[in-house]
Parts: structure tokens; C-alpha cells; sequence
């Protein structure tokens, strides 16, 4: 059976010719994303060695990168940020609701990552809380939890918003819970159009505040008249939102949050094959039905694609609004369940040790020798340069 081929693989192989092409337009979040998962899980950020005290069993272990668009990395900071989501389930349906940026943005934001995504999350996160607390509607103050996605399944810059919103919430003053009606959430039509409205808002007032830039062939989009143009066209088109069927239960939102939350441009477990200069990796055409198909680029566009998908520093994917905003939660959703009539949060379990996450993850215990069942020890540690950004690799499993 052949090896499996990861990401790394093609950044060790094509990321120097890549760097000599293109490095004058490589930025530092790039630079440090294609350096942390060429290293990740090498020597170059140290490890340990263990051994068996009954029969010498030896394993070596390297350290983790950490870093977010590693798609080695993610399983464990998945985990526990599930975990964490548990004892905020609420007995009630979940509805998942997707935000697109029309095509004509797609550029803008590229250029303007921070500025326009925040608009982004912010936007979706604005829209549904104004058309739930609507009378008309639903006339409840609903939370929810927002995941930004900027990739299709080709890799191209598709930046949308994943939203998950239990179906319903407390009304305006907090003395019942208000359901939205079965299998039904609130009105895509109305939320299409809000949701155009308020972008564009949001997006004029960045512009005329200096906090967008255009470079190369968008550069004419710095004069204000263009701009306006833009603002005119875009106005006048549909803009995607979808609503999916309600989930069928709590366990299933976990489960389903599982798969959008930590997931990066592409999984190592889509790569087919390295050779020859070109990569080729599965992909499903939500244009012919979901159809699954090999594409196959050079190595040189993907890596472009893949670091398309670079985030700027510091910037949040995924965030919490409404009564799941961080700020006031467990008020509120102590609030949401007096409302329900159902059973209390349970208390927070302590934060499980990275050998217990990974025997939760694994179902292995790595405190046994997997030849004997011995005890394993450690017998040497070999330091990283900067310890505190990466961590054995077995506190992460994919």
C-alpha cells in the first residue's frame, strides 16, 4: 500500500520553487504557513523518544506545528472545542443557514481579508437576528454560531459563512420561548435581501472610512465613482443564502459541527497523487450533482490555491452571537433552559491531560507499549526552538 500524501509532501517538494517565484508577492502569514507544515512533525521542531521498560520497544515522537491550516493539526483543537459545545446544547431543532459573497467580491475581499471578512461575519450574524427578532417572523432573540469557509471544493476563493441556530429563543421579554415553526426557520427570500443590504452598507462605510485597498487590476476600484458602480451593480443581483433541513437532533449538531469548524482548504486524505511536477486530489462538482472527479494542477497553482486560504493574524473564524455570545452565555442559555423547562448546564469537566484526549480521540493509551502492553517512559526530549507553539504529536491524531 503506497504512503499517504500530505500537504507537507508538496511544500517540501515544489515550496523552494515556489518561494523563488513568487516571494515577492508572498506575505508573512504565507511564509509561515508553508515553514509550519513543511516542519510539522519533523525533527525540526524536536520531540521525544519513549521506550518500554518490559521488552525495549522504542518510539519517537515529533512535535506538532499548531499551526490553523495545517490539516494535520486540527483533530485535537476539534475535539475539544466539541467538548466545550456539549453542555451548550439546547433540546430544541438546529437549522444550518449558509451566507455567499457574490463572485464580484470575492476579489475585494481577497485583497482586504480582514476588513471584509469581519464584514462578512458580522453581516450573517446582523441578518438573523434582525429577521428572527421581527415579530413578523419569529420575534425571539436567537444565538447562534458562525464558521467562516473561504474555499470550494476546487480550491478557488469562495469565501461563504456556515451559521448552526437552535430554532427559536427567548422573546423580547425573557419570559418564554418562542419556536420557530417545525422544519421551518426563517424566510431565505427576506434574508437574501437584508443581508445584500446590510454587506453593503457595512462595505461602503469601510470604503469611505480609507480602510479598504486595491491593487493591480483592482486599483480602479479606489476611485469613488467606480466604486459607486460596483455598489449599483451588486444591488441589483441575488445574493445565496441557503437553509438546510433541521437537524435531527442535538447529537447530530455536534457531529455535523465536527465537519465544518476546524477544517482547512483541503484534507491530506483528498491528495491522490505527486508526480511529475502536478497534483492531483479528489473533488465533488455541486454543478453535475456532487459528482466526485480527480482535478489534477500543477504544483505551483496548488499551492497558490491552497494559500489563498491563509487568514490574517489574530482573525477569529469562528464566533458566537446573540445568547451564545461569549460575553453573557451562560446567563443566558440558564435563561434558554428555564424557558424549556429543561435540565440545568452541567458543571464544566475538568480539562482531560493531552495522553487522555488522545486516548479519547485514538481509543489507544499511549502509556502502554502497543508491542507488549509494557509501560512506556520517556527516556530523551530534544527542545524546539520555540516551545510554546508546538506540542507532542500525539496531542493531535489524523
Amino acid at each position: 500500500m503506497p504512503a499517504a500524501i500530505e500537504v507537507a509532501d508538496i511544500f517540501r517538494r515544489h515550496g523552494k520553487a515556489y518561494r523563488q517565484i513568487h516571494g515577492a508577492h508572498l506575505g508573512r502569514v504565507e511564509r509561515r504557513v508553508m515553514g509550519a507544515i513543511t516542519a510539522c512533525r519533523t525533527a525540526a521542531l524536536g520531540g521525544h523518544a519513549e521506550q518500554c521498560e518490559d521488552c525495549g520497544e522504542l518510539r519517537i515522537s515529533y512535535n506538532s506545528c499548531r499551526n490553523r491550516h495545517c490539516p494535520k493539526c486540527q483533530n485535537l483543537a476539534r475535539a475539544q472545542w466539541i467538548e466545550a459545545r456539549q453542555a451548550e446544547l439546547l433540546p430544541v431543532p438546529y437549522f444550518h443557514v449558509v451566507f455567499t459573497l457574490p463572485a464580484q467580491l470575492a476579489e475585494i475581499a481577497f485583497q482586504n481579508k480582514a476588513v471584509v471578512y469581519d464584514i462578512l461575519m458580522r453581516t450573517a450574524a446582523e441578518t438573523l437576528r434582525i429577521i428572527a427578532a421581527d415579530p413578523k417572523h419569529l420575534g425571539a432573540e436567537i444565538g447562534l454560531i458562525a464558521v467562516l469557509h473561504t474555499w470550494g471544493q476546487n480550491l478557488h476563493h469562495h469565501p461563504h459563512v456556515h451559521c448552526i441556530v437552535p430554532g427559536g429563543g427567548p422573546s423580547a421579554d425573557a419570559t418564554r420561548w418562542v419556536a420557530c415553526r417545525p422544519g421551518f426557520f426563517l424566510p431565505v427570500k427576506v434574508l437574501s435581501k437584508l443581508f445584500r443590504y446590510q454587506f453593503l452598507k457595512h462595505l461602503e462605510a469601510a470604503f469611505q472610512a480609507g480602510r479598504l485597498h486595491f491593487f493591480n487590476a483592482l486599483a480602479m476600484r479606489a476611485e469613488p465613482r467606480n466604486f459607486a458602480r460596483l455598489l449599483a451593480k451588486l444591488r441589483g443581483i441575488d445574493w445565496v443564502v441557503y437553509a438546510k433541513p433541521p437537524f435531527g437532533g442535538p447529537e447530530q449538531v455536534l457531529a455535523y459541527l465536527g465537519r465544518y469548524t476546524h477544517r482547512v482548504a483541503i484534507a491530506n486524505s483528498r491528495l491522490v497523487n505527486i508526480d511529475n511536477g502536478q497534483v492531483s486530489f479528489r473533488w465533488r462538482d455541486y454543478r453535475q450533482d456532487a459528482h466526485n472527479k480527480i482535478m489534477t494542477l500543477t504544483a505551483e497553482e496548488f499551492i497558490r490555491r491552497f494559500l489563498l486560504h491563509s487568514l490574517p493574524d489574530g482573525f477569529q473564524r469562528i464566533r458566537h452571537y446573540g445568547f451564545l455570545a461569549n460575553g453573557r452565555r451562560a446567563d443566558k442559555l440558564d435563561l434558554c433552559r428555564r424557558l424549556l423547562a429543561a435540565p440545568p448546564s452541567p458543571p464544566p469537566a475538568p480539562a482531560p491531560d493531552y495522553r487522555e484526549r488522545y486516548r479519547r480521540l485514538t481509543g489507544r493509551d499511549l502509556d502502554r507499549c502497543p508491542c507488549c502492553g509494557g509501560t512506556m517512559v520517556c527516556i530523551a526530549v530534544w527542545p524546539h526552538p520555540s516551545p510554546q507553539r508546538s506540542t507532542p504529536f500525539w496531542c493531535d491524531s489524523s
